[in-house]
């Protein structure tokens, strides 16, 4: 029985439910955010990018996720949260594909490569995204 009302699903759709046990399985950071913007879940190796795991926090804002990442521009200013790959996968319900430079409160700033994938349900319904990332090869951009 679930106890914490944060990791609970709490009449999550099918879409959501099934991304949770993918994520789950894969070892390349990954996490799922609602239509809210709320995320849903992030599995072991997000929270190792991050330094913080699920079940430490729970569901979070995506904003508190965006905070612990602190994506910046090349000139090493903040992101605005609208240009972030999650944000236009979210608006414009298409896969988004994108480098940036983070900065992880746990550890120095890192180039990474972000995939966004809408998560489109019955009637053609946005159900969620979810985003994967992971250390761009080349090191920085």
């Amino acid at each position: 029985m679930v106890t914490d009302p944060r990791s609970a699903p709490a009449q999550q759709s099918l879409q959501l439910i099934l991304s949770r046990n993918l994520i789950s399985t894969l070892s390349t950071a990954a996490f799922i955010v609602d239509p809210d913007r709320t995320v849903v879940f992030y599995n072991e190796a997000a929270g190792d990018f991050v330094g913080m795991s699920y079940e430490e926090t729970g569901k979070v804002p995506l904003s508190e996720l965006r905070a612990a990442l602190a994506p910046v521009d090349a000139e090493g200013r903040p992101i605005d949260a609208a240009e972030l790959p999650v944000a236009i996968a979210v608006r414009e319900q298409r896969p988004v594909h994108e480098t940036h430079r983070v900065r992880p409160a746990q550890g120095e700033e890192r180039s990474v490569e972000i995939l966004a994938l809408p998560l489109i349900g019955p009637d053609e319904r946005h159900e969620g995204t979810i985003v994967v990332f992971w250390e761009h090869a080349g090191g920085s951009r």
